[in-house]
Formats: structure tokens, C-alpha cells, sequence
């Protein structure tokens, strides 16, 4: 246990506080730590045996995704009480403007981007 927490675990939640795990990436992070997890058992997946089971023989409750999110709560309230001139705290706050395209910007202004007027349509 001593070796999945100093190793597999640190490695796996490393600078983790501040991600945004979509369910595809959260898949692959469980993924990795099972593999990690049976590797360390010596049990294959060729023996069939569930996630659950080996979890169990390893008492070992919480998933890598549970402590991620509870880490990142503890970024949150440590971000939270910082002063308002912090970097951590105005990038969280920071809301990004509408994304502006080609198209979008050629409605507003009827202009191409280097400055040529429109051909109109015949």
C-alpha cells in the first residue's frame, strides 16, 4: 500500500487540483490506476476478476477519482481565501469573451480581414 500511495497515486494526481476531467479522461486515469493496482497484485486480466474484488483485497476504498475532486475542493477553498489581486484567484474567476470567427467578424464590419470590402454576390 505504502508503494501505491508514494508512487501510483502522487504520479497519477500530480498538478490534478486544477483539472477539468471530462468522463473519457476520467476513464483513463481509473483505467490506469487499476492496471497499476493488478500489476501490483500479479492478478491478469485474463483471471477475470472484477475491479471491485481486487479493490476489496487491497482495502482500498476511495477511487483516484474521489480524491482528485476532493482535492480540488481544497485548491478551491485555498483559492478562495487568497487576496483579489492573486493570479490563482483571478485566472478562476477569469470568463472568457465570445469566440470570434472569420464569418462573424466579416458581419460586424462587411470587411475581409486585410482590410478588402466584400464582393457582393451577383
Amino acid at each position: 500500500m505504502n508503494i501505491y500511495n508514494a508512487l501510483i497515486k502522487s504520479s497519477l494526481l500530480y498538478g490534478s487540483e486544477t483539472w477539468r476531467l471530462a468522463e473519457n479522461n476520467k476513464r483513463r486515469v481509473e483505467n490506469t490506476e487499476m492496471d497499476a493496482l493488478r500489476r501490483s497484485s500479479r492478478i491478469s486480466r485474463k483471471e477475470r476478476i472484477r475491479n471491485v474484488t481486487i479493490r476489496q483485497q487491497i482495502v482500498l476504498e476511495e477511487t483516484i477519482i474521489k480524491e482528485n475532486e476532493q482535492n480540488q475542493l481544497t485548491w478551491y477553498g485555498h483559492v478562495q481565501r487568497m487576496a483579489e489581486g492573486r493570479l490563482p484567484k483571478i485566472a478562476l474567476k477569469w470568463m472568457p469573451k465570445q469566440k470570434s470567427t472569420r464569418k462573424t467578424e466579416e458581419k460586424l464590419d462587411g470587411r475581409h480581414k486585410e482590410g478588402h470590402e466584400r464582393k457582393k454576390p451577383k
